[in-house]
């Protein structure tokens, strides 16, 4: 219930860095869900397209993902502001029943706050006080999980008229009555023969609601799609990267595409997952969407020779009502990185060269900062806004980046940055109109790619073509701790007309939450480490911060409730850097506490005392008799089936179960879990297709080799009197 005042090497970098799939996972027990709205709640006010279209200038709501639809996510309110935000405190805060993450961007309309945490779950607070209106489950087959790359997370919501509309992970788009939460109508958005899955907002224009989807690693072909919001019909689809063509092409994009690509693509699925950022302009009257990785991510296995590979890694400008293709920008040909362009878009208006331009950034994963015409796609400028080893430059003349020797592992193992992470991910950034910047959660990442030499493309299972044993933590602490020195994250400020960092706020790691900016002179952002925090938009000082007691990626929003601003954010440690980030990441000690927050003036409110995290070991693991070569082909298996969740190591990031620490019950029954799916229902899947028993218990036997070695090594500190945890 709400609280308030009122009540180098190939096996140099740690997995850490790895972008993989969900394979087991547990939930709390959810609160009971509650159909109807109480007598004190807000009234619902409809939300029309004029209102949407006009949501700059209302400045106590956020109507939309980044409160408008230029994705700007700048507040003009100012009583949260440079000299006042040392006064902020915590006005009251909900604890979302769940043990995953939060990745969602509230919305708030007329003194109603609506978010969703983990499992697609839509939750609706009044925003004043943070009292529960209602929960809406849409009842998620909990065994998908095993097809969501990064999590069990929802990015939120998105709000037409008197509906509510949310995008499941398995694959649904769901109608919500706004003033009950009943359910008014859900549809299939997926072919559910590949395992698609969905983890972002939806978005509306004029009475459509565009969604997209992911799972490219699992074989899909991406694609964005149109539905009528009073009654989930399917208005149009548009594909992001050609199918068969022996079955035809759905338009001419997609026969020009298809001249991109070698080879069999459409067996592997292709990819191209439009899995989160849009934005539309209503003047050009164009709905940009950007594009995911290509499925394999090694372009030798689904392109063999070679090609662009339309339209991976782009962004595409599309016509809303239709979905017809107008332009579009790549921004990494041929990628062969997991270098996604689906990272957050910003449409602003900026004087360059003496010229208004209309523009769209981005900073999507390839480390490169691009400003674009956004009425034709031209390319204005790219420059690095992080460490970037794969590509020299950007040639504006061509739009293309000029890459160096051996950035596609041709030649062997190559140390690339940035990583599958990326200089940027899915976390919004945001733009100030009065200080001219652009707030980027950054953040820096070697990785190991190379060739997987045995790789056999899996149908339903994860899929990259490149061998993630290359990027295995090394047991030499001394080698881990030279690797770790080298992984930072950061707040920049950046100018996007001189294409130039102008300040950095130096964070202790990467996977930061996104960013506000208001005209209160203040940015807003969480941190891996529990941190939110305001800074000086102008400086970087770190004017306010609060110990929101658990890792923060998603961003923050603003809104007036009560008569007061009020700053919200979902805060929950979980995603996929939880999950297979190893020692890294495990080490440091952190557990989800998944909540809304919203801070206000002079908010008294406090959160619960942290609980304390103890990774020891009570007991010796079960007894272990494998040989080093049982132990070595179980580490290989584990790496490409259950890393993925279970972490590098068979280390815990905090959110998934520490396999170190499995019972004997559960040894008794790996087979049972592991081949038959007797956990299923938690998200476990089932192996059985793809292991044998001899594979089962070489995992087993790899597991109980990383138990022992932490075991031992908790030994050897408590005899040394040291502090006796368990090594992470």
């Amino acid at each position: 219930m709400p609280r308030t005042k009122y009540a180098l090497t190939s096996h140099l970098f740690p997995a850490l860095l790895v972008l993989f799939a969900c394979a087991g996972c547990e939930e709390t027990p959810q609160a009971p869900a509650t159909d109807d709205a109480t007598a004190a709640t807000p009234a619902v006010t409809p939300v029309t397209s004029k209102r949407l279209a006009a949501a700059k200038g209302d400045d106590d709501n956020w109507l939309l993902h980044g409160r408008t639809y230029d994705e700007q996510r700048f507040s003009p309110l100012t009583d949260i502001n440079t000299d006042t935000v040392a006064e902020l405190g915590l006005a009251w805060y909900f604890d979302v029943p769940t043990r995953r993450g939060m990745e969602a961007t509230p919305i708030i309309v007329d003194g109603r706050l609506y978010a969703t945490g983990s499992w697609s779950i839509v939750y609706a607070l009044d925003a004043a006080t943070g009292e529960l209106l209602w929960r809406h489950d849409p009842k998620v087959d909990r065994a998908w999980a095993q097809y969501a790359c990064c999590d069990v997370v929802n990015r939120g919501v998105a709000v037409w008229n008197d509906t509510v509309f949310v995008a499941t992970i398995d694959g649904y788009l769901v109608a919500v009555n706004a003033a009950s939460g009943a359910e008014r109508w859900r549809v299939d958005t997926i072919d559910r023969t590949p395992p698609y899955t969905i983890t972002g907002a939806p978005r509306v224009v004029n009475g459509l609601v565009m969604i997209g989807n992911g799972g490219a690693e699992f074989g899909v072909r991406g694609y964005v799609s149109a539905y009528a919001a009073d009654t989930g019909e399917l208005a149009w689809r548009f594909y992001t990267v050609p199918g068969d063509p022996d079955a035809g092409f759905e338009n001419a994009a997609m026969e020009r595409a298809a001249a991109t690509w070698t080879g069999e693509w459409w067996r592997y699925g292709g990819g191209g997952t439009v899995w989160d950022s849009m934005a539309y302009d209503p003047a050009l009257d164009l709905l940009y969407v950007g594009v995911g990785n290509g499925s394999p991510w090694n372009r030798k296995v689904r392109s063999p020779d070679g090609g662009d590979n339309l339209f991976l890694s782009s962004i595409v400008a599309l016509r809303p009502a239709t979905g017809e293709y107008v332009w579009h920008y790549q921004t990494t040909p041929g990628d062969t990185w997991d270098y996604t362009a689906t990272q957050h878009m910003i449409l602003a208006d900026l004087q360059i060269g003496g010229e208004n331009r209309q523009v769209l950034m981005q900073a999507p994963k390839n480390g490169f900062f691009y400003v674009l015409d956004r009425a034709t796609g031209e390319p204005i400028s790219a420059q690095p806004y992080v460490t970037v080893t794969w590509a020299e430059r950007v040639d504006l003349a061509t739009g293309r980046p000029v890459e160096t020797a051996n950035a596609r592992y041709s030649e062997g193992p190559s140390v690339v940055m940035p990583s599958p992470y990326g200089g940027h991910n899915w976390h919004p950034m945001a733009f100030s109109p009065a200080t001219g910047l652009v707030y980027v959660p950054a953040q820096e990442l070697p990785f190991v790619y190379g060739d997987d030499s045995a790789f056999e493309f899996t149908p339903g299972s994860w899929n990259t073509g490149t061998d993630f044993e290359f990027v295995a933590s090394s047991d030499d602490k001394a080698v881990a701790a030279e690797i770790r020195s080298m992984i930072r994250g950061q707040l920049v400020a950046w100018d996007p007309v001189a294409q130039k960092e102008v300040w950095r706020y130096q964070h202790a790691g990467p996977w930061n939450g996104g960013t506000l900016a208001t005209a209160g002179g203040l940015v807003f952002q969480g941190s891996l480490l529990g941190e939110m925090a305001a800074y000086d938009a102008s400086t970087g000082e770190r004017l306010w911060q609060f110990d929101a007691q658990t890792g923060v990626a998603a961003a923050p929003v603003t809104y007036r409730a009560g008569g007061a601003q009020h700053v919200a954010v979902a805060v929950g440690w979980g995603t996929v850097f939880s999950m297979n980030g190893g020692p890294a990441t495990g080490s440091l000690g952190l557990r989800n506490h998944s909540r809304i927050l919203s801070f206000a003036l002079a908010g008294d409110a406090a959160l619960p005392a942290r609980p304390a995290v103890d990774t020891s070991f009570t007991s010796a693991p079960p007894a272990a008799d494998a040989d080093p070569a049982q132990v070595a082909a179980g580490k290989d298996l584990y790496f490409r089936r259950c890393f993925m969740c279970h972490g590098d190591g068979a280390v815990s990031g905090g959110v998934m179960p520490d396999l170190r620490h499995a019972s004997e019950t559960t040894h008794t029954q790996w087979d049972a879990i592991v081949l038959g799916g007797a956990r299923r229902s938690n998200g476990m899947p089932a192996f059985g297709g793809m292991l044998d028993a001899e594979g089962s218990e070489a995992i087993r036997q790899y597991v109980l080799e990383r138990a022992w070695r932490s075991y031992r090594e908790q030994q050897a500190q408590q005899e040394a009197g040291g502090a006796g945890t368990a090594s992470r």
